[in-house]
C-alpha cells in the first residue's frame, strides 16, 4: 500500500498535505505530537474519510482500526443503548463476552486472546463498568477476532496498568512474527514495539521523517517540542474567581471503611483514609482496582457514594449536600469526564465550564471568564483552536482542554485521574510542569492516579495503593515519604531532551 500526494480538508480544516508514504507489509510505527494529524492519516488508511486529492493505492483488503475515538463510540453506542429506564436493574452494557462472540461463536481462539489480554475475569462485566484499559484491551480482542489483513493500533497503551502493557507488547510482537501486518499509531517513542523498524513522523499534517526507526528517529521527534523551551507562566490569579483557601486544620476528606459493592462482588472494601490539605497523594494499582472508582465516590459521579460514610470538603455525603456545593471546590479531569463531555462546544467554552463546573455552559459570562480562559488556551497551546468545536479536535487536543478546565480555578482539591491520556511525550511532561507550578504557587491539594512512574512530581508526599489480593477485596498500602524524595517530572526545560 502507498499514498501519494494525499490531501485531506475536512469541514474546511486542512489534516494532511501531500503524503507521500509507502507503507508496506509489515510493521509501522506512526509518530506524532497532538493534532499532527497522525491519527487523520490513520482514519484515511481506514478508509474512514476520504481522500480531497491524491491517490491511495493497493489498500488492504480488510482493515481494523481501534482508538480512543472508536473506544469512545462503542461507549456512546452502549448509552444509546441503555434499558436502565424500561428496567429496575442498571445497565452496564454488553458484557465482554457478548461483545467477543458477536461474530462468531466461543472458540479456543477467544480463550487464548483472553488469557493473553487479561480479560479472563471480565467477560461477564458490563462494558460501562470497564476502566479505560480494560475497555482498550477489550477492543483490540474484538478487532483481532475480525482476522484483518491490517490492525491500525491507535495509543493501544493507554490506560493500561505497567503488567498490561507489557504483556501487550509482547503480544504484538508476536502477532508481527507470525505476519500479521500492523501500523501503530502512537504519540510516545516508548510506545513503538521491538518488531516495528520502520516510523513515520508526522507534524502539522505533513510527513517530517520516514524511514528505518535507528536511522534518525531521535533527532527528527526531538525537533518537534511544540512548546517553548521556558516553564509555562499561570495567570494571575483573580480574586473574583479565586477560591478560600482551604483551613489547614480541616480534612478534606474522611473515608470510614469505604467499600463498593456489585451484587455479591466487592469492587474494594474496608477503606479507612484520611486526606489532609498539603498531602499531594499519587494513587496507583492495576486496572480495574478501583482507583478511577473512589475518585467517583469523592466528586459524587459513583451513586454508591451515599452508601458510606465519606465526608468530602466539610460535607457528610448524603446529609441534603447539593453536589455543587462540592464540586465548587474540585477541579477534575479524568477518562469518565472525557468520555461524558459529549457537548457541542467550543474549545473556549470548556475552559470556561471549569469556573461552573459544568459538561458545556448554561449561565451567562462575562469578558473577565473569557480572558482568563483565553489566557490557558495560550498556556497550552491552542490559542488558535478557541472556537473550535470540541469534538473536531484530536483527542490530545481535548484533554488537553480538560486539563485547563480543571485547573482555571485553582481549586483547593485538585483530581487528575490518568490526566495525560492521549498525550504525546512532550505535552505529557509539559502539563505535569504546569500542575506543579500550580501546587507551588497556591494552597490547593493534588490527588494524582497514574500508571507511568514517569509521571509524578516533586510537591507529591504520600501514596494510596491499591493490593490486589487472592479473595475479592482489595487491601491497601498507604505511606508518607520525605517531600524530597519524589521523583520530579521532566519540566518544560527538559523536553528538549527527549
Amino acid at each position: 500500500m502507498n499514498l501519494v500526494h494525499v490531501n485531506v480538508v475536512l469541514n474546511k480544516r486542512p489534516l494532511l498535505a501531500d503524503i507521500n508514504l509507502n507503507l508496506e507489509r509489515r510493521c509501522w510505527a506512526i509518530l506524532g505530537t497532538n493534532g499532527s494529524g497522525k491519527s487523520s492519516l490513520a482514519r484515511v488508511i481506514a478508509g474512514e474519510i476520504p481522500l480531497t486529492a491524491g491517490q491511495l493505492n493497493n489498500p488492504p483488503a480488510s482493515c481494523r482500526w481501534v482508538s480512543l475515538e472508536s473506544q469512545q463510540a462503542l461507549y456512546e453506542e452502549e448509552l444509546y443503548r441503555d434499558e436502565s429506564d424500561l428496567t429496575d436493574d442498571v445497565d452496564e452494557g454488553r458484557t465482554v463476552r457478548t461483545l467477543l462472540t458477536e461474530h462468531s461463536q466461543w472458540a479456543s481462539e477467544h480463550q487464548s486472546l483472553c488469557e493473553t489480554l487479561q480479560l479472563g475475569e471480565l467477560l461477564d462485566r458490563g462494558y460501562r463498568r470497564l476502566s479505560s484499559g480494560e475497555a482498550r484491551r477489550t477492543l483490540i480482542a474484538q478487532a483481532l477476532l475480525d482476522h484483518p489483513e491490517l490492525l491500525i493500533l491507535d495509543e493501544p497503551f493507554e490506560g493500561l496498568d505497567m503488567a498490561s502493557s507489557v504483556q501487550l507488547h509482547a503480544a504484538l510482537n508476536r502477532l508481527v512474527e507470525r505476519g500479521q501486518w500492523l501500523i501503530l499509531v502512537v504519540g510516545q517513542t516508548h510506545d513503538i514495539i521491538e518488531r516495528c523498524e520502520d516510523v513515520a513522523i508526522l507534524d502539522k499534517g505533513r510527513i517530517v521523517y520516514a524511514g528505518r526507526r535507528d536511522s534518525g528517529l531521535e533527532g527528527a521527534w526531538a525537533q518537534l517540542n511544540t512548546h517553548s523551551s521556558k516553564p509555562p507562566t499561570l495567570p494571575p490569579r483573580d480574586p473574583e474567581f479565586q477560591l478560600p483557601a482551604w483551613p489547614r486544620d480541616k480534612p478534606l476528606i474522611e473515608l470510614y471503611e469505604g467499600f463498593v459493592q456489585y451484587g455479591d462482588t466487592f469492587q474494594f472494601r474496608d477503606l479507612n483514609w484520611t486526606l489532609q490539605p498539603g498531602e499531594h497523594t499519587r494513587i496507583t494499582g492495576p486496572n480495574g482496582s478501583g482507583k478511577s472508582t473512589l475518585l467517583g465516590l469523592i466528586t459524587g459521579d459513583h451513586p454508591q457514594c451515599y452508601r458510606n460514610n465519606l465526608n468530602v470538603l466539610g460535607f457528610q455525603r448524603g446529609s441534603g449536600e447539593s453536589i455543587w456545593q462540592i464540586k465548587k471546590h474540585i477541579g477534575y479531569v479524568s477518562g469518565s469526564l472525557h468520555r461524558d463531555y459529549r457537548v457541542s462546544v467550543s474549545a473556549l467554552n470548556v475552559i470556561v465550564s471549569g469556573l461552573t463546573d459544568s459538561i458545556g455552559v448554561y449561565t451567562q459570562t462575562g469578558a473577565k471568564e473569557s480572558q482568563l480562559a483565553h489566557a490557558w488556551l495560550e498556556i497550552i497551546g491552542l490559542a488558535e483552536q478557541a472556537n473550535a468545536p470540541f469534538r473536531s479536535l484530536s483527542m490530545g487536543q481535548q484533554r488537553l482542554l480538560l486539563i485547563a478546565r480543571a485547573l482555571i480555578k485553582q481549586p483547593p482539591l485538585i483530581i487528575l485521574d490518568e490526566p495525560a491520556e492521549g498525550l504525546d511525550d512532550f505535552n505529557r511532561f509539559y502539563v505535569l510542569a504546569i500542575v506543579e507550578q500550580l501546587i507551588s504557587a497556591g494552597d490547593s491539594t493534588l490527588l494524582l492516579v497514574s500508571h507511568r512512574s514517569d509521571e509524578t512530581l516533586s510537591c507529591i508526599s504520600r501514596s494510596l495503593e491499591f493490593l490486589p489480593s487472592e479473595s475479592p477485596e482489595v487491601r491497601f498500602n498507604v505511606q508518607s515519604f520525605a517531600e524530597d524524595a519524589g521523583q520530579p517530572p521532566q519540566s518544560a526545560t527538559d523536553i528538549e531532551g527527549l
